[in-house]
């Protein structure tokens, strides 16, 4: 069960960024998969998260109308396109992957590494 999550990056605040997260070791057709970010000496977040079968995903208040979240099956990747970010976007942003859709953490027992994004002002 792995999870690879790339994309990020610095950017300056209006700008776009799209993250990736990849599976790999299992068929996870059946999953939910999340989308988190932590900030230095802050909790994890809930970004969003996407239904793996239907593909209707649920955002955080902060990022509803900016970000928006897909995947593509063939790929076994889902996406997290991010437009006009802002400083208080900037962390490392984690990709997750469980049985059902969840808000908090730790309804995902699979997490790839994170990628760190920075929004200038």
């Amino acid at each position: 069960v792995q999870l690879q999550a790339s994309g990020g990056g610095l950017v300056q605040a209006g700008g776009s960024l799209r993250l990736s997260c990849a599976a790999s070791g299992r068929t996870f057709s059946n999953l939910a998969r999340g989308w988190f970010r932590q900030a230095p000496g802050k909790e994890r977040q809930f970004v969003a998260h996407i239904g793996w079968a239907t593909g209707s995903a649920k955002y955080a208040d902060s990022v509803e109308g900016r970000f928006t979240a897909s995947r593509d099956n063939a790929k076994n990747t889902v996406y997290l396109q991010m437009n006009s970010l802002k400083p208080e976007d900037t962390a490392v942003y984690y990709c997750a992957a469980g049985i059902t859709l969840s808000t908090t953490p730790n309804g995902y027992p699979h997490w790839g590494q994170g990628t760190q994004v920075t929004v200038s002002s």
